[in-house]
């Protein structure tokens, strides 16, 4: 037996048919609402999408999983973000980790085998934790306060992060951290992510997640306190040819397109319960459906309109990578900024023809309000994209 072998978990082949992700996201569905309130953790979502193998559905068939492409990842979100897309975005995360390592193979074998090992068990989330409470997003420039110390042996790791989404939840931070070596260039350090596992002493968290959606996602700020972490936990992001370093979350890639996808469902979650509400609602002055109004149908007509034009973006774009064309990869951020505009107004065009009862906690719109206004946080935002689009089409 080789070595690789050795490092072979034999994971799922998820059912991908339109049944089969239909399946998951009612069952995702029947719980967001209560997950919603409370703010839990929700770990039936989580169950459920990990009984049903999405969790590693990304995982690349060298390393025993089923290696989906990125347009399938996709497909597998749209379906979790229109049953509960606080499940989806820690779903979300989780795929983005299999995706870089299929791609890269960054992670040390060892530690890599143990993930897979532990996926095959149990649900095993995993997320990149980036954020920090001075410095804000990493894609808008700047370096990590957070900062691995070489120690002897290893790392010892220390600093503050916000908007870890996961929270306790996780069983795996990729933790952005600049490197404090002894034979370092202190004015230009090294930067890259220690792979930390969760349940390890100097780690604890901080519940600061109120926020308006996303409310079971439990994005909240997380403290590592010397963190002790063996010498190949670091894993560096290589800085350019001139020397300086950008964050590669400054731009989009295929794999990130993953949190368009989740929010596409939340569009396609209003849309069902539009015609839902559409087709049971009987004014008494009407003494008919609304469905069968000019207006209401006209109404419908336009979401289904944005809807369509999302997936197209969504998936148009994937298509053509498969295919081999790469033209379009430097409007990769341009096309997310277009996706979440586009399922953000179908979504609010529900709501605003509806009026008070799209308000009211009664019916879901409103909670799909709330979670698909935070499309527009995922890096590159809006305005990052549009002037980097611009500097680029204007200098060439």
């Amino acid at each position: 037996m080789t070595a690789l072998d050795e490092r072979r978990t034999a994971l799922p082949v998820p059912d991908l048919s339109e049944e089969g992700l239909a399946a998951v996201t009612a069952e995702l569905a029947g719980t967001a609402q209560h997950y919603d309130r409370s703010g839990a953790i929700p770990v039936a979502g989580i169950d459920a999408v990990h009984r049903a193998g999405l969790l590693t559905a990304t995982v690349a068939e060298r390393f025993g999983g089923p290696g989906v492409s990125a347009r399938d990842a996709a497909r597998i979100l749209v379906a979790l973000g229109e049953g509960d897309p606080s499940v989806a975005l820690l779903a979300a995360n989780t795929l983005a980790t299999h995706q870089g390592q299929a791609a890269a193979g960054s992670w040390p074998a060892a530690r890599y085998a143990e993930v897979l090992r532990r996926s095959a068990r149990e649900p095993t989330l995993i997320n990149a934790i980036r954020a920090e409470p001075e410095l804000g997003a990493p894609a808008r420039g700047g370096l990590p306060a957070t900062v691995a110390r070489r120690t002897g042996d290893g790392w010892s790791l220390s600093g503050r992060k916000a908007y870890a989404t996961g929270g306790t939840a996780l069983a795996y931070h990729v933790v952005w951290a600049t490197a404090d070596e002894p034979d370092g260039d202190p004015e230009a350090p090294r930067v890259g992510h220690l792979i930390v596992p969760a349940d390890l002493p100097g780690i604890s968290w901080i519940d600061t997640w109120d926020h308006l959606g996303l409310r079971a996602s439990n994005t909240h700020d997380v403290v590592y306190d010397d963190v002790a972490l063996p010498a190949d936990a670091f894993v560096e992001i290589p800085r350019g040819a001139d020397g300086v370093y950008r964050d590669p979350a400054a731009a989009a890639g295929p794999a990130s397109f993953g949190h368009p996808a989740l929010y596409v469902g939340v569009a396609r979650a209003a849309r069902a319960a539009f015609v839902r509400y559409a087709r049971e609602r009987v004014p008494a002055a009407l003494g008919r459906p609304i469905a069968e109004t000019e207006r209401i149908r006209t109404v419908a007509g336009e979401i289904d309109a944005l809807l369509a034009q999302a997936e197209t973006l969504l998936f148009g774009a994937l298509l053509r990578i498969e295919a081999g064309d790469t033209a379009h990869l430097p409007q990769l951020s341009l096309l997310k900024v277009q996706i979440a505009r586009s399922v953000v107004a179908a979504v609010e065009t529900a709501v605003a023809a509806l009026g008070n009862p799209a308000l009211t906690r009664h019916q879901p719109f409103e909670r799909h309000l709330r979670d698909v206004l935070c499309v527009r946080v995922h890096p590159p935002q809006a305005d990052a994209a549009l002037l980097d689009a611009g500097r680029r089409l204007l200098t060439r």
